[in-house]
């Protein structure tokens, strides 16, 4: 995306009225937007903070000295309120609070630039029409997690407001048991292991994420060889902590980048020339306490036929 220039910059008696508040809010408060809108600018690598840019995070808490450099993405050009779409939905798990569903790989989940239609809210909104949660903002009608667009597998929706306060509040705290499957590149010397690396914003290269010595947010990951193959492996992680990118960014510091992930990897393809049509990596298991009955819901997602395809060539032995 090109950003619109010149930049807006904030320092010294402009920052000063928001110490100690979050950078979300300032951003806000600063260009008269939502709150969406200014974590959308941080997640593109739109905001550059001084002289601690691995911070540039919503959360982040804003401190004397602080430097805000602000390049405005031009404005979304989506309607207010997402149009309703027959998209077909995989359904695993309804109930009047909330449902469950298995992503498609390649299905954006919100509206955003260059994704004014075809996503899963606007799929929700047909299917639920008035019963979704309005908490998360008009665009991300009933959204409490997020998965991207090329990662398959297990979302919960909330229906109504509170139902989505309870949600995330479970996220936030770690009261959600959640596991992926993905295919790496390579041969992994340890059959288990897990990753506890910190990850913040990459210092040049704003819109992806990196492991960091110093500062960026805890993060820590556990992994389990399913079945190692002769050019890589099928490996389950669970996730403790719910960073951006986490899992792509932990396998692919430990040398076992998800295979087809070309952001944080590179093209990989086997001696007959296959090559996954994408990053091959599902949410597979969720378990999570049922908002309003306390019952533990757990939720398996099957995998996609993609790749279950990958799957079988990358642990395929070698003629």
């Amino acid at each position: 995306m090109k950003p619109i220039s010149p930049p807006l910059l904030f320092q010294g008696e402009e920052i000063r009225p928001f110490i100690g508040q979050r950078l979300d809010v300032l951003l806000a408060t600063a260009l008269k937007r939502s709150r969406n809108h200014a974590q959308g600018l941080l997640k593109q690598g739109l905001v550059h903070l001084d002289p601690h840019p691995e911070k540039a995070e919503p959360s982040y808490r804003l401190r004397e000295g602080d430097t805000l450099t602000i390049h405005q993405a031009p404005p979304l050009p989506i309607a207010n309120n997402p149009s309703g779409e027959a998209i077909p939905l995989d359904i695993i798990y309804e109930d009047e609070a909330l449902l469950a569903l298995n992503k498609q790989p390649g299905l954006v989940v919100h509206p955003a630039v260059g994704h004014r239609t075809g996503t899963l809210v606007n799929a929700l909104v047909h299917h639920l029409g008035a019963h979704l949660a309005q908490r998360g903002g008009e665009e991300r009608s009933g959204l409490v997690h997020r998965l991207d667009k090329d990662t398959s597998g297990l979302m919960i929706i909330a229906k109504t407001d509170e139902v989505h306060e309870r949600l995330a509040h479970a996220f936030a705290e770690r009261e959600v048991k959640k596991i992926y499957r993905a295919l790496c590149w390579g041969i992994f010397r340890r059959a288990s292991g897990e990753c506890r690396q910190a990850i913040g914003r990459h210092r040049v290269h704003r819109q992806k994420m990196t492991v960091l010595k110093t500062g960026g947010r805890a993060a820590h990951t556990d992994y389990r060889v399913l079945q190692q193959g002769p050019q890589g492996a099928e490996v389950e992680c669970t996730l403790h902590t719910g960073r951006t990118h986490q899992i792509r960014v932990h396998l692919a510091h430990l040398g076992h980048p998800v295979w087809g992930d070309l952001f944080y990897g590179r093209p990989r393809e086997l001696a007959d020339g296959f090559k996954p049509p994408r990053q091959m990596l599902h949410a597979s298991l969720l378990e999570i306490a049922h908002p309003l009955t306390g019952k533990m819901l757990h939720l398996e997602a099957p995998l996609p036929d993609d790749y279950r395809i990958s799957r079988e060539k990358l642990l395929a032995k070698q003629k």
